[in-house]
C-alpha cells in the first residue's frame, strides 16, 4: 500500500536521497535551490576556500527587499553513515517505515530543511509574498570544520548589504517530543591538548628517568578536583571532561617521554575565553608541583599546552519579539510552552548571533547521529504547522 506523504515528507524524502555527507554536496543544495527559485526566491551558491580544508558549497536565498527580514538557517551535510549493513533500509532511501522515515539527516537537519520549505510554501500560497523578507542561510560545513560555512556566508552577505532581524536554526531542539524546547543560546565551547614532557628510561630504574604520566596524572588531578562554577540563572555548570589520554608507548618495561591529554570544556557566562584559559593553566601549573603521583622530584613537571581550533563563545539571546513569537506558535500547535533551554552542544547559531537575534528550534533529536535516524511522520507535520503560524505572526 502507497502511503500518501505530506509536503514536508515529500521534501525531506527528495533532500534524504541526495549523499550529501559532510563536505560533499551530493546535490541537496540542487534540490533546495531549485524548490526557492520556483517560488520567487533570488538565490546564491557560494563557494568558500581555505587552507587544509575541503572547499565547501553554500546557499542563500531571499524572497522581498523590505523589513522585517526573517531568516532560516541551518545545513544540509550530514555526518557519515557508519557501516550501511546496520542500517534497516537503506540511509539515503528515505522509506517510511510504520509511522517513521528513515534516513540520515531526517532530524539532522534535512527535516527542518523540509518543514520550513513547506511552511513557505503554503504561506506564499495563501497569503502571497509576505509583507517583508524571508531568507535560507544554507551549509553544507556544520558537521565538518565549520570554516567554510556558515561563519564566511554571513560575512559574504554582510558584505552585499544584507541585514537580519531575526533568525531561526532549524536544529533539532526538542530531547522528547515537539514543543519541549527553544534554544536561546548556548554554552561556550573551549579545547585543548596537554603535552607533559619526561625523561625516557628504564621503568626498573625510575630514577634515572622522570615518569611522564605521573606528571599528567598529578596535573588532571588539580584540573578536574574542583567543579569551576556552580552554574547560573540561564546556563549549567561548566564541565571539563578529558577526551585523551595518550603516551603511545608499546614497550612495558619503558619509561615514556611524553604524555598527552586532550580536553573540551563547556562554559558558561561567568567565565570568558581568557578567564578560562588563565584559570585552567593556573590549575595546571599547580598540579604540576603537586607531587602525589609524581614522587621524588624536586622540580615542577614540564608541560605545555596547545589551544585547539576556535573558542566558542558563551551567547543568550532575549529578543521578545523573536522568543515570544515562537513559543506562541509553538503553543498553539502543540499546546506545550516551550522551555527556553541553553543545554547542549554547539551549533552555527554562535556565528549568527553576531548579526541578530537567533534561536534554534527543530525536530526531536533522538535518533541524531545514529543507524536508523528517523522522523515521525507527524513530527513533520506538527513542526511545518508551527513554522507557518510563526510566519503568519511575525509578518503580521
Amino acid at each position: 500500500m502507497t502511503i500518501k506523504l505530506s509536503r514536508s515528507a515529500e521534501l525531506l524524502r527528495e533532500l534524504i536521497s541526495c549523499r550529501s555527507v559532510t563536505p560533499v554536496e551530493g546535490g541537496a543544495l540542487d534540490c533546495l535551490q531549485g524548490h526557492l527559485n520556483a517560488l520567487g526566491f533570488e538565490t546564491h551558491r557560494v563557494v568558500f576556500s581555505d587552507e587544509d580544508t575541503p572547499d565547501v558549497d553554500n546557499l542563500y536565498a531571499r524572497l522581498g527587499t523590505s523589513t522585517p527580514h526573517i531568516c532560516f538557517a541551518g545545513h544540509t551535510d550530514v555526518v557519515p553513515i557508519g557501516d550501511e549493513g546496520d542500517w534497516s533500509s537503506g540511509p539515503f532511501e528515505g522509506e517510511v517505515q510504520g509511522d517513521t522515515m528513515i534516513g540520515r539527516g531526517a532530524v539532522d537537519m534535512k527535516g527542518g530543511i523540509a518543514c520550513f520549505l513547506a511552511s513557505v510554501e503554503q504561506y506564499i500560497a495563501a497569503n502571497g509574498a509576505p509583507s517583508g523578507s524571508v531568507s535560507f542561510l544554507i551549509t553544507g560545513d556544520e558537521e565538518g570544520p565549520s570554516i567554510n560555512g556558515t561563519d564566511k556566508l554571513l560575512q559574504w552577505a554582510k558584505a552585499r548589504g544584507e541585514v537580519f532581524d531575526a533568525c531561526i536554526v532549524g536544529e533539532p531542539s526538542n530531547p522528547a517530543v515537539i514543543g519541549d524546547a527553544i534554544k536561546i543560546g548556548r554554552r561556550g565551547s573551549m579545547s585543548g591538548r596537554i603535552t607533559v614532557k619526561g625523561i625516557q628510561g628504564h621503568s626498573a630504574y625510575p630514577h634515572l628517568a622522570d615518569n611522564p604520566v605521573s606528571g599528567l596524572m598529578d596535573m588532571l588531578d588539580s584540573l578536574l578536583g574542583e567543579p569551576f562554577d556552580d552554574g547560573t540563572d540561564d546556563f549549567q555548570p561548566t564541565n571539563l571532561e578529558v577526551t585523551s589520554v595518550d603516551v603511545g608507548n608499546k614497550a612495558t618495561n619503558v619509561i615514556a617521554a611524553q604524555a598527552i591529554a586532550a580536553f573540551n570544556v563547556r562554559f558558561n557566562d561567568k567565565w570568558s575565553g581568557d578567564s578560562l584559559r588563565a584559570e585552567i593553566i593556573r590549575r595546571l601549573e599547580e598540579g604540576s608541583s603537586k607531587g602525589h603521583i609524581r614522587q621524588g622530584k624536586n622540580t615542577p613537571a614540564k608541560f605545555e599546552i596547545e589551544w585547539i581550533g576556535r573558542i566558542s563563545p558563551v551567547f543568550l539571546t532575549s529578543d521578545e519579539v523573536l522568543v515570544k513569537t515562537l513559543s506562541v506558535a509553538i503553543e498553539a500547535e502543540t499546546g506545550n510552552r516551550p522551555e527556553l533551554s541553553t543545554n547542549g552542544g554547539t551549533s552555527d547559531a554562535r556565528f549568527i548571533k553576531d548579526y541578530c537575534p537567533v534561536v534554534e528550534f527543530g525536530l526531536v533529536g533522538k535518533t541524531m547521529h545514529q543507524v536508523d535516524e528517523r522522523v515521525a511522520l507527524k513530527d513533520l507535520d506538527i513542526l511545518t504547522a508551527i513554522y507557518g503560524k510563526f510566519l503568519g505572526s511575525y509578518f503580521a
